[in-house]
């Protein structure tokens, strides 16, 4: 079984090399994308000629790591903060990065070592409507939305690090993601998939696998007083499609899940490509780690995006020890990364 710290290490690793692969690809279709690495599409770095970048996904989970982190150092000094206040901080830091200007309404956060490290300040295609509700200045909430009608990956992709947390309750790991993705994006399916993550996240990290992970987080939505029916209807889908046996062509990934740009269905194709290539775990879990995300990138969507959120899972699933050693050493500023993990591993179990 994997340490705490090694799932920790994993899941941001893992969600970066999956970012970074699939950023190369973002904005193809699969028939381009086999015109430029073959029928089976992309499925190492070695494929790409000068290696590739981490996308916004991978920008903003550090962030949210940032934001968790401050929270509980306040926590830890005996302090009580607020949590999502925190986060939202984090993330005007963040937009900061990405050359826009904070509104005069807004509150001027102060720097951290995050800020520092100038990998982090290049814009790589932000979601719009992360933008776009930060550079209101207002906190988005439940109750008081900002983009009330989008639903967008952005809230999923940034979720992760929510579920690493710990020794608090799931009630409040979905809370905290869910109030965090009200800070930029209104629609309840937004929310709802962003928390649904975390949970999923979260069991896994504790020890469970990822099916009887996903299942539970499944019953949580189901649970709400308002679950968000699209949502319901892409997990059921993931899981009944990942049990089959076969593999679906990229053409039927997204005919069946969608292409993922909305977070639902975002999720539901990060979720398929690792459970449909489980089968791959018990033998090999770096081959489980390549195949699943192969999967998870080679359609006509969000590449990026379905393939930085089967990363993390894998990453906490397997460990820093399942990442291919290959693709680590072409990953971009991976001492950024394991900062953020050792941060966060630092203020929780430290």
């Amino acid at each position: 079984m994997p340490s705490f710290e090694s799932r920790v290490h994993g899941c941001l690793l893992g969600g970066a090399l999956g970012d970074s692969l699939g950023y190369a690809v973002e904005f193809d279709d699969v028939a381009t994308i086999r015109s430029r690495f073959g029928a089976a599409g992309l499925t190492s770095f070695g494929q790409l000629d000068g290696g590739s970048h981490f996308s916004d996904d991978t920008q903003m989970t550090l962030y949210t790591v940032d934001g968790l982190v401050e929270a509980l150092e306040w926590a830890n000094d005996g302090v009580a903060a607020d949590e999502t206040a925190c986060l939202w901080l984090a993330y005007l830091r963040w937009l900061a990065t990405q050359g826009v200007a904070l509104p005069a309404s807004a509150p001027a956060p102060q720097p951290r070592w995050i800020d520092s490290q100038e990998v982090l300040r290049h814009r790589r295609h932000p979601g719009k409507a992360c933008l776009s509700g930060l550079a209101t200045g207002q906190m988005g909430t439940k109750f008081r939305p900002v983009n009330p009608e989008s639903k967008g990956c952005g809230t999923v992709m940034r979720s992760a690090p929510f579920g690493l947390v710990p020794h608090i309750s799931e009630a409040a790991v979905y809370k905290l993601s869910t109030d965090a993705a009200s800070l930029t994006h209104g629609h309840p399916s937004a929310r709802q998939s962003a928390g649904a993550f975390s949970v999923l996240v979260h069991k896994v990290t504790a020890g469970s696998d990822v099916r009887t992970a996903a299942e539970h987080a499944l019953s949580v939505v189901s649970a709400l007083p308002d679950p968000d029916p699209e949502l319901l209807g892409r997990l059921r889908e993931a899981l009944e499609l990942s049990s089959t046996g076969t593999l679906l062509s990229p053409e039927e990934l997204t005919a069946q899940l969608g292409e993922g740009w909305v977070a639902e269905e975002a999720l539901a194709v990060g979720l398929y490509a690792v459970l449909a290539t489980a089968a791959e775990a018990q033998r090999d879990p770096a081959a489980h780690f390549r195949q699943a995300i192969a999967v998870a990138l080679n359609h006509s969507g969000d590449s990026d995006s379905t393939a930085s959120i089967a990363g993390n899972i894998l990453g906490a699933l397997h460990g820093e020890e399942a990442l291919p050693s290959d693709w680590l050493e072409a990953l971009e500023a991976p001492e950024v990364i394991r900062g953020m993990a050792q941060r966060l591993i630092a203020v929780t179990v430290g």
